[in-house]
């Protein structure tokens, strides 16, 4: 149990499990049931023996990371009550209390339990809607309970949100059943109904943990579970379909055509092309030079995926390359689109792609990706100077140490002489400001090649950010040890006035640091410094010993 839950976790539970925070409600050989006192009661169940251990609890870790303190200590606590004689299933003692009592009795305990739990009352009044014979009057009373359970009065905040969600998958409980039956026709209308009525929830409500994606998915999927009951004429469907998904503003739609393409048939899908055909011809295209034109537009991204689910289909490459070819409004587009070629095999047309793309946006920031993609392929076709021709362009208008790695791969020390010499030309152009340090770059890339010493020079000449300095420091240590402590105890100063135990810490590691670099009577000076200037720092004098 410790390997699977992690050395920390198990510690937690082991600590919930000694201060009596388990209530076990169940136990059989495989299976243990029982509430845990946290934040609030979680419901924990673990399940299997020895190595083979398994289960859920309704915490939010659980649903993050897996196995979970509390059940670690519903495990513990199980280890005890079996060692110890005392297994007490109490699940299996109010099963026997119950079937000991008369149907009038267990009604009215049920609903005595209803009236004090909203969740359970809606989840009954789901139940018995089923049982409703007249189909009229059961869509009426289904699309109450619906419209009740999706309701938001005010906005619900993130206490409520469990409890409204609980309500809402209730109703889907109900849609879910009604899906698998003669009435599957009527839970392809409501499951639609419930996903719009989940949609609007979501911008009247704190939803951080995610209810609502969650309830949104399970209302698709009882709509496709529906309609491969009920299979709705393929032509309306198409229609009403299309409509979905060109609506949907939170993926529960999403990639319909192809989940629904076995309903649908030829008919259907023919029909949805040429919905999809019709609206993707009316747009305009989107290039590099129109693009301030444009903003985001979630429906050519879906128009673009529905079309290209038929081009697949079809074997029709062209076409795929087309479709992408109609918004290449940023570099970014053109790197998807040259990439697409070159996965088709069409090596030369990714290379024309990424290089048009370059040029068409030669006055604009590069981006390094599809500056990489392009250099890789002239590299690989054995086209090295064009390749280096494109890192050098991109490197003087937005240098990195990333686009210097590439040059310094292909170029040599050339490249490195080169680069070093063009940003020493511009530090002086280029003053240093709170949030830009223009040499933060040309020190990284001295200390990248050893040449520690001319990275001092211009640091003395030109400063640097707080980090770039303590990796130079660092970098620095062996060859250049009073400059390295020169940056450290600035550090220690500047942590020390910020105050706080995490910055108390820092510069306590980072003192530690400094006794290695110089003598042991120069450190205790130092020491004793710090120590006068800072004694009233109560919390750093105790971590300083």
């Amino acid at each position: 149990m410790r390997n699977l839950a992690g050395d920390k976790v198990f510690a937690r539970g082991l600590s919930y499990y000694h201060g009596d925070a388990v209530e076990l409600l169940g136990i059989s050989d495989a299976r243990v049931t029982a509430t845990v006192a946290g934040t609030e009661d979680y419901r924990t169940v673990v399940t299997g023996q020895g190595n083979r251990i398994g289960g859920e609890c309704s915490c939010p870790a659980f649903a993050d990371w897996g196995f979970c303190k509390h059940m670690v200590a519903t495990a513990l606590a199980a280890n005890e009550a079996g060692a110890t004689g005392g297994l007490d299933d109490g699940v299996a003692r109010i099963r026997a209390h119950l079937k000991s009592k008369g149907i009038e009795a267990l009604i009215d305990m049920i609903l005595d339990l209803a009236e004090q739990d909203r969740a359970l009352l809606r989840r009954l009044e789901m139940s018995a809607a089923l049982t409703e014979t007249d189909e009229a009057a059961l869509k009426k009373r289904l699309r109450r309970l619906i419209g009740d359970a999706t309701r938001i009065r005010g906005f619900i905040d993130y206490e409520r949100a469990p409890g409204w969600a609980a309500g809402v998958d209730a109703a889907l409980d109900a849609l879910a059943e009604l899906a698998d039956g003669p009435h599957a026709a009527l839970a392809i209308e409501l499951s639609r109904e419930a996903a719009s009525r989940i949609e609007q929830a979501i911008e009247n409500m704190d939803d951080s943990d995610g209810y609502c994606s969650e309830l949104l998915a399970r209302a698709a999927d009882i709509h496709l579970a529906a309609c491969k009951v009920a299979r709705p004429e393929p032509v309306k469907l198409a229609r009403d379909l299309y409509e979905l998904e060109m609506a949907d503003g939170y993926g529960a739609f999403e990639d319909t055509v192809r989940r629904y393409a076995d309903i649908l048939g030829q008919e259907g899908l023919a029909e949805y092309r040429r919905l999809a055909t019709q609206a993707w011809e009316a747009l305009p295209a989107r290039t590099a030079s129109r693009r301030s034109e444009f903003g985001y537009n979630p429906e050519h991204r879906k128009l673009a995926s529905i079309l290209d689910f038929f081009a697949e289909r079809d074997g029709d490459v062209d076409l795929r390359i087309a479709l992408r070819a109609k918004d290449l409004s940023s570099q970014w587009d053109y790197l998807q689109l040259a990439e697409f070629c070159l996965a088709q095999g069409r090596a030369e047309e990714a290379l024309t792609r990424a290089e048009e793309g370059l040029w068409l946006f030669e006055d604009d920031r590069p981006d390094e990706r599809l500056v990489f993609f392009a250099a890789g392929l002239l590299e690989k076709a054995g086209r090295r100077a064009e390749a280096e021709a494109h890192l050098w362009r991109a490197f003087g208008k937005a240098p990195s140490m990333d686009l210097y790695r590439r040059l310094r791969r292909l170029g040599g020390k050339a490249a490195t002489g080169r680069a070093i010499d063009l940003l020493m030309g511009r530090l002086a152009q280029a003053p240093a400001s709170r949030w830009h340090h223009p040499s933060d770059l040309v020190l990284r890339m001295l200390m990248a090649e050893k040449q520690l010493d001319a990275a001092w020079r211009v640091f003395r000449a030109h400063g640097a950010s707080r980090g770039t300095a303590e990796a130079l420091a660092r970098a620095s240590e062996t060859t250049h040890p009073k400059d390295a402590l020169e940056i450290y105890a600035r550090r220690v100063e500047e942590l020390a006035r910020t105050g706080g135990n995490p910055a108390y810490e820092e510069a306590v590691a980072l003192i530690d640091r400094m006794a290695g670099l110089q003598a042991p009577g120069e450190h205790a000076a130092y020491l004793a410094g710090v120590r006068e200037r800072y004694r009233r720092k109560r919390n750093l004098m105790k971590l300083l010993g």
